[in-house]
């Protein structure tokens, strides 16, 4: 069974910045694609970013430009530079990672990121 575990979210004005940082339990060597869930109150969970084992990146289009995924390998942890953060990111952030050889999908317990105003 593989864990992550989220941290690095907060209270945080709009405009200024947070790192989140997700660490698995398991080598993120093995991880075909990695990613970054948010889910607001009152709303789906939706993909916000994710990162693939070559390094190819998606971004939702209202994160495009502010936010940055990355991983460090040697690290088995997964980042979420979060820039020029607006209100409408106030959300529980999740991680998620899709091992090589593995159906499952893992989450993490979600980390709580609210901006104000």
């Amino acid at each position: 069974q593989v864990q992550l575990v989220e941290s690095g979210g907060g209270l945080v004005q709009a405009g200024r910045s947070v790192r989140l940082s997700c660490l698995s339990s398991k080598s993120i060597l093995s991880a075909s694609a990695m990613g970054w869930y948010r889910q607001a109150p009152g709303k789906q969970r939706e993909l916000v970013a994710s990162i693939t084992s070559a390094d190819s990146t998606y971004y939702v289009d209202s994160v495009k430009g502010r936010f940055t995924i990355s991983r460090d390998n040697a690290k088995n942890t997964l980042y979420l530079q979060m820039n020029s953060l607006k209100p409408e990111d106030t959300a529980v952030y999740y991680c998620n990672a899709a091992f090589s050889g593995d159906i499952n999908r893992y989450w993490g317990q979600g980390t709580q990121v609210t901006v104000s105003s």
